[in-house]
C-alpha cells in the first residue's frame, strides 16, 4: 500500500463540526507549523496548557487540551486527558492499523539496545526497522531520536515512515518511562522480550516494585509469543503476565538453551540448543552478558517463524554502537566506549575485562544528573571492585552541581581506593588516556556514542568517542616527536 502524505480534517479526528485541516500533531508549541495541531500534554515539570498562544502564534489549526480555554483563537478541543488520548489521537491520524506492521518490544534495565539492533540485524534493516537509545533507522534512513522511546507524535511518525521504505517490522526499546508517560499506551506488540530486572530509575517510578510493574506491562501489551529471562529471578511476573512465553537460559529445560560459550578479547564462540539440535558459531558480540542477549534476540525471531540458520548467518554482522567499541589508533594499550550506566551493567562489563590479557583497568564513569541518586555509591563501589584505577566526572549533569555527584558515587569507598575526580569530562578522559600503559585498558563508560551532554542551562555537542581519538592523536603525536 502507499501511504502517501498525512492530511486529516478535525472532524475525523473527533465529534465536532470544524473542518479545519491537521496537518501534524505537535507537543511542543515552538516546533509547531502552519497547519499543526498541538495537544496541551502534561509534562514532568511542564503544563502545555500554558503555551496555547505561543502554538497559535506559530500557526496552529486547532488545540487540544483538558482545561477550560476561553476565547480560544483556533477552534478547541476538550477532552479529559491529553496524555492518555495522544496515543489513540496518532494512531488514527497516521492510519496506523493500516500499516500493518509487526511491532517487537525490547525491554529490561540492560542490554535493551543490544537485543533490539541484534534483531534487526538478523531480519535484516531491509525488511526490519530500529528505534532506541542508537536513533531510528532502517535500510533507507538514518535519524535521531529525543529519547529511547519517543513521545507518540514522533513513534507514529516513524511507523509510518518505515512502511513507506518497505518494512515489515519494527524493534524497539520499550522503556519503563516510555509506559509510566504513557508513550506505548494502546501499542499491540507483534512479539516481545525482556532481558533482565535491576536497580534502576527509581526516581520516576518511586518505588522498584513500580519499576518493574511498568517492565512487566510490555508483556501484557503482547499479542504474539513473549520471551524470557529464565536466569533472571523476575521471570515469572513476565510470564504470567504474557498470553504465551519461551525461555533462554543456560538450563537444559529452556526452549534455547546456552549450552556453551567461549569469550575472546575479539569474539565469542557460542553453542546454542534449539528443538535438540546444537548450533555452533562464530558471534562478534563480547562478554557473556552478550551471550544472553544474542539468545534473546535468536529467540525473539525464532518466535516469529524465521529460520535458525538463516538467523545464524546475518548474526556475524551485528555491529551495535556504543557498545564495548574499541577504539585502535596503533597505541599499545586498549581504549573501549561503552554505555554501561547501572550497577549490573557495570558490573557485567567489567567482569569481562577483567578476564582479558590485560595489566590495569582504568576507568572513566560519570551518574546523569536528576537521575536515580541511590544508585551512585553502588555505581562507585561497582567500580573500584573491578577497577584498578577509576576517574570521576560529570554525565549529563543537568540542573543538579557535577561535584556533588562524584562525591556521592565516591562516598562509600575505601580510604585507600585508587580514584580522584576530574569534573571535565573531557580532561577526565584525556587523564586517562595520558596516564594508560602498555597492556591497560581505558574504559569509558556511560554514553556509548550518543552525541550530546545536558548541563544546566543548555545541551552541547559531546561525544566520548570522538574525544577519546583526539586525546590518542595528541599523545601519539607527541610520542612520535619524542622518538
Amino acid at each position: 500500500m502507499e501511504v502517501g502524505d498525512t492530511m486529516k480534517k478535525l472532524s475525523d479526528l473527533f465529534s465536532t463540526d470544524k473542518d479545519v485541516l491537521v496537518k501534524d500533531i505537535k507537543i511542543n508549541s515552538k516546533e509547531v507549523e502552519k497547519g499543526d495541531m498541538f495537544v496541551c500534554i502534561q509534562g514532568v515539570k511542564v503544563d502545555r496548557h500554558d503555551y496555547i498562544e505561543e502554538a497559535i502564534q506559530n500557526g496552529a489549526s486547532c488545540i487540544v487540551g483538558s482545561k477550560d480555554i476561553v476565547d480560544c483563537k483556533v477552534p478547541y478541543i476538550k477532552v479529559p486527558d491529553t496524555n492518555k488520548i495522544l496515543t489513540k489521537l496518532c494512531q488514527e491520524f497516521y492510519d496506523f492499523d493500516k500499516l500493518g506492521l509487526k511491532i517487537i518490544g525490547v525491554t529490561g534495565t540492560d542490554g535493551k539496545t543490544t537485543v533490539s539492533t541484534s534483531i534487526a540485524y538478523l531480519i535484516g534493516f531491509d525488511k526490519c526497522g530500529y528505534i532506541g537509545t542508537n536513533g531510528c533507522r532502517c535500510a533507507k534512513f538514518t535519524k535521531d531520536t529525543p529519547n529511547s522511546t519517543p513521545d507518540a507524535t514522533l513513534l507514529y511518525k516513524y511507523f509510518k515512515e518505515f512502511k513507506e521504505a518497505g518494512c515489515e517490522y519494527v524493534v524497539m526499546e520499550a522503556s519503563s518511562e516510555g509506559f509510566f508517560r504513557h508513550r506505548l499506551d494502546d501499542l499491540e506488540f507483534a512479539s516481545g522480550c525482556y532481558t533482565n530486572i535491576t536497580w534502576e530509575h527509581i526516581n520516576i517510578h518511586g518505588t522498584f516494585e513500580n519499576y518493574v510493574n511498568c517492565k512487566v506491562q510490555l508483556a501484557r501489551q503482547t499479542n504474539g509469543i513473549f520471551i524470557v529471562n529464565k536466569d533472571d529471578k523476575f521471570y515469572p511476573k513476565f510470564a504470567g503476565a504474557s498470553n504465551s512465553y519461551l525461555s533462554y537460559g543456560e538450563d537444559k529445560e529452556n526452549d534455547l538453551y546456552i549450552k556453551e560459550y567461549n569469550v575472546t578479547p575479539k569474539y565469542t564462540e557460542v553453542t546454542f540448543v534449539y528443538k535438540d539440535l546444537e548450533y555452533s558459531f562464530v558471534s562478534p558480540l563480547l562478554g557473556k552478558f552478550n551471550v544472553y542477549n544474542l539468545a534473546c534476540a535468536m529467540l525473539v525471531c525464532l518466535s516469529l517463524g524465521f529460520d535458525i540458520e538463516t538467523l545464524i548467518e546475518n548474526a556475524v554482522n551485528i555491529d551495535v554502537s556504543g557498545r564495548l567499541e574499541m577504539i585502535d589508533l596503533g597505541q599499545d594499550f586498549h581504549v573501549m566506549v561503552d554505555y554501561a550506566h547501572t550497577p549490573n551493567g557495570i558490573k557485567s562489563l567489567l567482569e569481562f575485562v577483567k578476564n582479558l590479557d590485560i595489566n590495569r583497568a582504568i576507568v572513566v564513569i560519570g551518574s546523569a544528573g536528576e537521575r536515580d541518586y541511590k544508585k551512585r555509591p553502588i555505581m562507585g563501589k561497582t567500580v573500584m571492585e573491578y577497577a584498578d584505577y577509576a576517574i570521576f566526572t560529570y554525565e549529563d549533569p543537568r540542573s543538579e552541581d557535577p561535584y556533588e555527584i562524584a562525591k556521592q558515587m565516591t562516598s562509600e569507598l575505601d580510604t585507600d581506593a585508587e580514584y580522584e575526580i576530574v569534573i571535565d569530562r573531557s580532561q577526565a578522559i584525556r587523564k586517562a588516556i595520558n596516564m594508560a600503559k602498555s597492556k591497560d585498558i581505558v574504559l569509558i563508560l556511560g554514553k556509548g556514542n550518543e552525541t550530546y551532554e545536558k548541563l544546566k542551562d543548555k545541551t552541547i555537542y559531546f561525544n566520548d568517542m570522538e574525544e577519546a581519538k583526539k586525546w590518542l592523536v595528541e599523545r601519539l603525536n607527541k610520542e612520535a616527536v619524542i622518538e
